[in-house]
């Protein structure tokens, strides 16, 4: 498959006045699927959707082209695989944030990706409609999870946590009570509106809590920040 720019449609080309379209780069080896996902995709006015590439390396090609806000991207692909494409497009563009849709449900797979740098796994099950509502809360800052994987999240951060029992705590001097205690509640699994409301504070202040955090830490999710704060022994997790 050909790696392609996707020209605007002509909707995309004159946008609702004042915003600003997300950009979202699309990565399938499945030409009709990759099809499917343009088009429930592009009828969104606030979603454009500036490329398509059928593997990993043609990905990366076109991110540094068009420079999208969110890759959607299939894990296992010929040649580079989803995996690997998401670590080198983090590392070109680390304000990129990459979403890994896929049939695949293997706890392997979750984990390794979270670790390239995806805030996102989702199942190819997910409902058309729910895709473009997946790409506005990554470009909002949430990280997502398909149900049934985070399950398998929490309890493989259930068996880290166990595993630093022994091991004498980590002072954290870079994180303040409050950054641990917001950090805690994402390990936990919380939107940003449960930890507002468990916290007592608008869901803006953790928007800032944990952008603050991840920079402080020098990581780009969420989800990278748990796992560090987890192998670290910073807080239990039930």
């Amino acid at each position: 498959m050909t790696a392609s720019v996707v020209p605007p449609s002509a909707a995309e080309a004159d946008p609702v006045e004042g915003s600003v379209p997300i950009r979202v780069l699309v990565v399938d080896d499945h030409e009709l699927f990759l099809q499917g996902l343009q088009t429930v995709l592009e009828i969104e006015e606030d979603i454009s959707v500036v490329g398509r590439a059928g593997d990993g390396q043609e990905a990366l090609t076109l991110a540094s082209g068009t420079s999208p806000d969110i890759v959607l991207m299939d894990v296992r692909m010929p040649g580079r695989d989803g995996i690997a494409a998401a670590g080198a497009i983090k590392r070109a563009m680390p304000r990129t944030r990459i979403v890994m849709l896929t049939v695949s449900d293997e706890e392997s797979d979750l984990f390794e990706a979270i670790k390239a740098g995806a805030v996102g796994y989702l199942l190819k099950s997910i409902p058309p409609h729910e895709v473009a509502d997946a790409v506005r809360a990554v470009h909002n800052g949430q990280s997502l999870i398909s149900p049934s994987m985070a399950s398998k999240l929490m309890v493989e951060f259930a068996t880290m946590a166990r595993g630093t029992e022994d091991r004498p705590r980590v002072h954290a001097p870079h994180l303040t009570a409050r950054e641990l205690e917001v950090l805690k509640l994402v390990a936990e699994g919380r939107a940003n509106r449960e930890i507002a409301r468990k916290l007592f504070i608008s869901e803006n202040t953790v928007k800032n809590h944990v952008r603050n955090i991840l920079d402080k830490l020098q990581l780009h999710s969420r989800m990278e920040a748990v796992m560090y704060a987890v192998r670290q022994g910073l807080f239990d997790i039930e």
